[in-house]
C-alpha cells in the first residue's frame, strides 16, 4: 500500500498528468510541482479534488522545493527538459534542470527523510546496441549519444552511488519510448506523430526505418511508478528497471505497417539511413519477474486511441506547438 503524501514533479506533463490521476484514484494526497512550460490545462479538472495540491515552481528553486517536499513520504521525479531536440535547443537549461536540480532535489528529499525517490529515466541510455541479436538489459553497458540521455545517465549514477544507509531509497525506471493518449497529448513522439501525419493525409517521411526502439503506453509507464511505490523499499531501493514489454520492440517500418492496418492507403516515403545514433532492442524480464509488471496496452491500441481523438475533432489544431516539447 502506498503511503502519502506523494510529490510528483512534472505532474502537468505527458506522463505526469496520467500518474497524478492514478494516484488520486488510490485515495492518496498528491502534491504536484511543475513550472508549466507546456501549460497547465492537463490538471484543470483536478483543482477541486481535496487530495490534490498544486505548486507552480521551477524545480531548480531550492527553498520552494524544500517547503513542498516537507512531510512527503515519496518523491516521483518526472520534471526535466525532455527529449533530444529540447535539450539540444537549450543545453545549459537541460544540464541545470536534469542534473543539478535533480541532485539538489534528492538531497532535499533525503534531508526530509522521504522514504522513496522514483526517477523517470529512459532506455535511450543504451544508445546503440553492439549486437543486434542481443537485447539490452539493466546490466548492459550504457552508451548515451545525446545530451538528453547523458543527463539521465549522470543522475542515475548519482542516485545509485548514494549511501545504502540514507533514509531516502532511490529507484530508477528506464522508460520505453512513450505513446498514447494523455491529458497533455504530445505529437513529437514517434507513434503519435506518425499516426497524426498519416491520418491528416500527408506523405510521411521516415528516416532510418530499420532501426529498433522499445515502445510503451503512457498509462503503463505511469502505472509502473505506482507499482514501485507499492513494493517494499528493500525490494526496489537502489535498483534499475527497464519499463515495457520485450514483445513491444519495433522498427519504424513495423510501426508504419501497424498504422496502415488502421489507416489504409497511407503515403510513406522511406529515406534510407545507414547510421543512426540510437538503435536498441530492450528486454524487460526483470520488472516482469521481480515486480510482476505486465503491460495493459500495445502499440496498435495507442494508434487506435490517437486516430479516435483526431477523428472526433477534439483538437482544433493538432499541429499546434503546445503539443510538442521543442
Amino acid at each position: 500500500m502506498i503511503k502519502g503524501p506523494v510529490l510528483v514533479t512534472g505532474g502537468a506533463g505527458y506522463i505526469g498528468s496520467v500518474l497524478v490521476r492514478q494516484l488520486l484514484r488510490k485515495g492518496l494526497e498528491v502534491r504536484v510541482a511543475d513550472s508549466l512550460r507546456s501549460g497547465g490545462e492537463s490538471l484543470l479538472e483536478l483543482v477541486e479534488m481535496p487530495n490534490f495540491r498544486f505548486h507552480k515552481v521551477d524545480v531548480r528553486n531550492r527553498p520552494e522545493m524544500a517547503g513542498i517536499v516537507k512531510g512527503c513520504r515519496s518523491v516521483v521525479h518526472l520534471a526535466a527538459i525532455v527529449g533530444d531536440p529540447a535539450c539540444k535547443k537549450e543545453p545549459e537549461l537541460a544540464i541545470d534542470t536534469n542534473v543539478k536540480a535533480s541532485k539538489q532535489l534528492y538531497e532535499i528529499a533525503n534531508e526530509a527523510k522521504c522514504g522513496r525517490f522514483v526517477f523517470a529515466s529512459t532506455c535511450s541510455n543504451y544508445g546503440k546496441m553492439p549486437d543486434p541479436e542481443v537485447y539490452m538489459t539493466e546490466e548492459s553497458a550504457l552508451a548515451p549519444v545525446s545530451l538528453y540521455a547523458e543527463t539521465k545517465v549522470e543522475f542515475e549514477r548519482y542516485l545509485l552511488g548514494q549511501s545504502r544507509g540514507n533514509p531516502c531509497k532511490p529507484t530508477c525506471l528506464r522508460f520505453s519510448t512513450v505513446y498514447g493518449h494523455s491529458p497533455r497529448i504530445r505529437f513529437d513522439l514517434t507513434v503519435n506523430e506518425f499516426t497524426k501525419d498519416i491520418f491528416l493525409g500527408r506523405e510521411l517521411e521516415v528516416y532510418g526505418e530499420q532501426f529498433w526502439r522499445p515502445y510503451g503506453h503512457v498509462t503503463d509507464l505511469a502505472r509502473s511508478i505506482g507499482l514501485v511505490l507499492e513494493t517494499p523499499p528493500e525490494k526496489v531501493g537502489y535498483e534499475v528497471f527497464n519499463v515495457g514489454d520485450t514483445a513491444e520492440n519495433y522498427t519504424k517500418i513495423m510501426l508504419v505497417e501497424e498504422i496502415r492496418k488502421v489507416i489504409p492507403g497511407a503515403k510513406v516515403k522511406y529515406v534510407r539511413k545507414q547510421e543512426d545514433p540510437r538503435d536498441y532492442k530492450v528486454g524487460f524480464e526483470k520488472i516482469r519477474s521481480k515486480l510482476g509488471f505486465r503491460i495493459s496496452k500495445r502499440v496498435p491500441d495507442g494508434i487506435s486511441e490517437v486516430v479516435e481523438v483526431l477523428r472526433m475533432g477534439l483538437l482544433s489544431n493538432p499541429d499546434d506547438r503546445k503539443y510538442y516539447n521543442s
